[in-house]
């Protein structure tokens, strides 16, 4: 069955459905929820209420075309509610492979997802939420930035901003390697 009658039978009620729509992007939400966290409890505590607020919203979505955009919404507020919550918490990351090369060099692989993780962490959680809708969940900057209630230019700003500062803070954390690790 497709997803778009899913999605249909769900808005009536049918749970099965729902169930069926919820596993399909469990995983994607589970990753996207981490990434913008950055603590696997808080991760699964947003997911889940990103499921109980889809369970309730669904009825009034008028769009089922739209629904894995609607979803992703829910998910990135109720991670972002999440993280205002718990704002003192101290968290550890365990970040999943992302489609990524191998490398030859696994050490090396190593190293790159510790600074882009240290570099994630030196963004906002509202910053980081848009640098995951837009690059990991592939949401254009327009929806993103609707879905987060913020302008166009608003959303073109933080992203520029928060890109600006992955790289400066990445590439800070790989000179830092280089020197650490010595030269051969």
């Amino acid at each position: 069955m497709d997803q778009r009658a899913l999605v249909e039978r769900a808005r009536e009620g049918d749970r099965d459905a729902f169930a069926l729509l919820a596993r399909a992007a469990a995983s994607r939400l589970d990753a996207a929820a981490r990434l913008i966290l950055r603590d696997p409890e808080l991760a699964r505590d947003a997911v889940q209420e990103a499921l109980i607020r889809a369970w309730r919203d669904l009825p009034g979505l008028r769009d089922v075309d739209r629904f894995d955009a609607w979803f992703h919404r829910l998910l990135v507020h109720a991670a972002i509610d999440e993280a205002r919550r718990r704002k003192r918490r101290v968290v550890e990351v365990v970040l999943d492979p992302l489609d990524m090369p191998i490398a030859a060099d696994d050490i090396s692989l190593t190293a790159d997802r510790d600074a882009l993780d240290r570099a994630l962490a030196s963004l906002t959680p509202e910053y980081r939420a848009l640098v995951v809708m837009h690059y990991y969940l592939g949401i254009s900057v327009p929806d993103a930035a609707a879905s987060l209630g913020i302008t166009l230019g608003t959303a073109k700003s933080r992203l520029h901003r928060a890109i600006g500062t992955l790289r400066v803070a990445f590439s800070v954390e790989s000179e830092s390697r280089t020197h650490v690790g010595g030269r051969a």
